[in-house]
């Protein structure tokens, strides 16, 4: 049995900051906001048998099982079952694949899957994981910041700071372009937010190189995780992608007449904690083998900018593939709302698939700690 998405809509992505376009709003107002929005498109997502969020910050007001809390104010049925996941910044897409399983194995009719992260409410590692800190690891497996770890890849894999000025910059120019057009179809205006409030369209390559590296003291308290190790850092804040709030959702059914896409494949994949965010590439290489398809085939390519030198890394080794990947522009420019981060590109994915009348789409995630996921659709119509 296939998998369809009937519709992928996502929010703007507010700044994580009190007086950010959605902090006034609560995790479970931007899942029902996407609900109702599904709704108005023609669609009927409160007859969904499950809601499937993915969500890092699982305490505070995105803690008591956000998604059975979004169910519940957003009036699905009863008998809907409801369920909250972390599976870091790959997340929101997880969850997708779950209820495509759900789906294809028939234990479902439908089911509404994605991702919800509110940063201006609960920060980055809000959770106060015991983890962070543990000591009991071995090095390559304790936590280091993400940041910090980017720092580290780009070192070891040699991407220079050119290579990621010149991918934050194509961030903000093609995020810029994109308003106003097709590729923002599904985005969903919520509070009075319409647009990427953290983008900077006015980003020059000037104004990049002008900026110093981040996040060296970001990595001093880890130096026992980096066994001494003494980073060359080169990730600036522009090469990071914004804290942010958001929310991505799409409607997963058995059916296909109406629908917009249909799954073709999904993988998830671990990898090196100590790389951390090289899982994406073996998620994507995983998925497109399942697919029977290649890159080439693709006519666009979400690829999650999880800091610079993931975007750099896959520009460097398929440079013919520039002018599909991202075309709407990218994390880079527009924000990371972890646990959302995933769905939001599958709602971006079919709007540039709309837009250039594509068969083919591709989703890659990643994140920190070695996880990663892809997934693969092909357009109906």
């Amino acid at each position: 049995m296939s998998a369809y998405i009937h519709d992928a809509v996502r929010t703007p992505r507010g700044k994580a900051r009190p007086d950010g376009g959605l902090a006034a709003l609560k995790p479970h107002e931007l899942v029902t906001g996407l609900i109702d929005a599904m709704e108005a498109r023609g669609h009927a997502p409160r007859a969904a048998q499950a809601l499937i969020l993915g969500c890092v910050g699982q305490v505070g007001a995105q803690g008591a099982n956000v998604a059975l809390v979004s169910k519940m104010h957003a009036g699905l049925d009863d008998a809907a079952f409801a369920f909250a996941l972390n599976n870091y910044c790959v997340s929101g897409l997880t969850a997708v694949g779950q209820a495509a399983a759900l789906v294809q194995t028939g234990a479902v009719g439908s089911a509404l899957a994605g991702g919800v992260e509110m940063m201006s409410r609960v920060p980055f590692m809000g959770d106060k994981a015991d983890y962070y800190e543990d000591a009991s690891f071995a090095p390559r497996t304790r936590y280091v910041p993400v940041a910090v770890a980017a720092d580290r890849l780009a070192e070891d894999i040699g991407v220079t700071r050119a290579e990621m000025d010149a991918a934050a910059l194509t961030s903000q120019q093609r995020t810029a372009f994109a308003e106003g057009t097709p590729l923002t179809a599904s985005r969903i205006p919520l509070n009075g937010l319409s647009h990427e409030e953290a983008a900077r369209p006015k980003t020059s390559s000037e104004s990049l190189a002008s900026l110093p590296p981040a996040f060296a003291a970001l990595a001093a308290p880890y130096a026992e995780a980096l066994e001494g190790r003494v980073i060359d850092h080169r990730h600036t804040v522009s090469h990071a992608p914004p804290m942010s709030d958001g929310a991505g959702l799409a409607l997963i059914s058995s059916q296909a007449e109406g629908a917009r896409a249909r799954i073709l494949a999904w993988a998830e994949a671990g990898g090196d904690p100590a790389a951390s965010l090289t899982a994406g590439f073996t998620a994507m290489d995983r998925v497109l083998d399942q697919a029977g398809l290649t890159l080439a085939d693709m006519d666009r390519i979400e690829f999650m900018e999880a800091f610079a030198v993931t975007i750099a890394k896959f520009t460097r080794e398929h440079p013919t593939l520039s002018d599909k990947v991202n075309v709407g522009g990218g994390h880079l420019a527009k924000g990371h709302p972890m646990g959302a981060t995933g769905a939001i590109l599958l709602s971006s994915l079919l709007d540039a698939l709309d837009a250039c009348e594509g068969r083919y789409g591709l989703v890659v995630a990643a994140g920190a700690q070695g996880v990663g996921s892809a997934m693969i659709v092909e357009r109906m119509g």
